[in-house]
């Protein structure tokens, strides 16, 4: 069941989604080579609960950690531990938190470590466009398909390739709701978009093949290929018809000024 929302449950939402954009930007402050990704998982921990909040993955589905890190071939889920970022490597922190009235908030960015190469920052750039292409269509009238599909086109026109497996969601008191909102798909298909849903909206990438594959740690999802990966993701309501992006990504951007992709 799709649950709209108010006028003030979105503002609530957006409360929570920007304590989560804060939490990247301050990650995005220990981004460097031979930082360990439990490093920025200890980082994203103390800044979302120094906001009176607790975070939003710590213990959902059994997750071990407070956000989930992916590196380079892994594409979502990552599990935070000892590696040591590298030079070239690029890594996804999908972040979540939850405030004391029970709403949540969801983003994700990934960030270059060091100098990128030119191939990879081009994958990270047409992921992030993508994510706005599929925003766009985030309107009244329109259906979560169409949402996919712009997604789909505007990648694959591109030569990559969009993972089948994994989707964005509906959010709100629960980090995961209805409808569900695949990265591809046929238009005019799915669910009405109606003023008041809430979705988190979150295309993953691969620059090679669209297969998957869950490593052994049962959570690590990787491309089979091991071709690097990239994901954005905003949270957003259909609020006064159109589009309202609950999170952000400026906060990262002031961080890294210019270095944000």
């Amino acid at each position: 069941m799709i649950y709209l929302k108010t006028d003030e449950e979105i503002e609530q939402l957006r409360e929570a989604n920007l304590v989560v954009a804060r939490t990247l930007a301050e990650v995005a402050k220990h981004v460097a080579p031979g930082v360990t990704t439990q490093k920025l998982n200890q980082v994203a921990d103390d800044y979302i609960r120094s906001q009176d909040c607790v975070p939003g993955f710590l213990g959902l589905y059994g997750f071990p950690a407070s956000v989930c890190i992916s590196v380079n071939e892994n594409v979502v889920h990552g599990i935070p531990s000892n590696y040591a970022l590298e030079e070239g490597d690029i890594v996804s922190v999908d972040c979540g938190a939850v405030t004391k009235a029970g709403f949540n908030g969801d983003s994700t960015y990934t960030f270059c470590v060091g100098e990128v190469s030119d191939e990879v920052k081009a994958l990270l750039r047409t992921t992030k466009e993508s994510l706005y292409v599929g925003i766009e269509k985030a309107v009244p009238g329109n259906r979560i398909g169409d949402i996919g599909n712009a997604i789909q086109l505007y990648c694959e026109k591109r030569g990559y390739s969009v993972v089948r497996e994994l989707c964005g969601h509906g959010v709100g008191h629960k980090l995961h709701e209805d409808p569900e909102v695949p990265n591809y798909g046929r238009r005019g298909t799915g669910a009405l978009i109606r003023n008041g849903m809430c979705i988190a909206i979150e295309p993953m990438i691969n620059m090679g093949s669209k297969n998957i594959v869950t490593e052994r740690d049962g959570w690590t999802c990787r491309t089979r290929d091991r071709k690097p990966s990239a994901h954005f993701e905003h949270s957003i309501a259909i609020h006064h018809g159109k589009p309202d992006i609950l999170s952000s990504f400026d906060y990262i951007a002031d961080v890294l000024g210019d270095r944000f992709i």
